[in-house]
């Protein structure tokens, strides 16, 4: 996996299914976390702090006064001529010098909405990587945003 990929778990596809997610309205937000536990599209039951197996919400990377824990992820859902994309608009976390984090490895994207706090993917940051030395910006797919598109087959 490359720096910037972003995968989505399969359990968080599955909830799609189930209708456990909604990509309109629902508060979705992004965690930084420690390589204490890697994330893989098969892990199982993944979740921020809510329940489920994998609780990504206890290896969350130091918290400061530019990252003061997960980022609110301002989100769309768009009908295109193909099928429908997911859209992020860009984040940044701010330089903090004096009590930034150096150890984050990975972006854990989950619905803070869900009563479980279910995770629907994850970024790999390319680890170590902090906020201490400079901003870190999270600039998805470019242009688009994108970092979901379903379309026919």
């Amino acid at each position: 996996m490359a720096r910037g990929d972003i995968k989505w778990f399969a359990q968080a596809l599955h909830d799609l299914g189930n209708k456990l997610h909604d990509l309109d309205g629902d508060d979705l937000r992004m965690g930084i976390v420690t390589n204490a536990t890697i994330p893989a599209i098969n892990t199982a039951a993944p979740h921020w702090g809510g329940t489920g197996t994998t609780n990504f919400a206890t290896n969350q990377v130091g918290t400061g006064t530019a990252y003061t824990g997960p980022i609110v992820a301002t989100e769309t859902w768009a009908l295109t001529a193909a099928g429908g994309d997911f859209r992020l608009s860009n984040i940044t976390i701010a330089q903090d010098a004096g009590g930034g984090f150096t150890t984050g490895y990975w972006g854990i994207i989950y619905n803070n909405t869900d009563a479980n706090k279910r995770a629907l993917g994850y970024v790999d940051l390319g680890g170590p990587v902090g906020n201490v030395a400079g901003p870190i910006d999270f600039d998805w797919n470019g242009a688009s945003g994108d970092v979901l598109r379903l379309a026919q087959a």
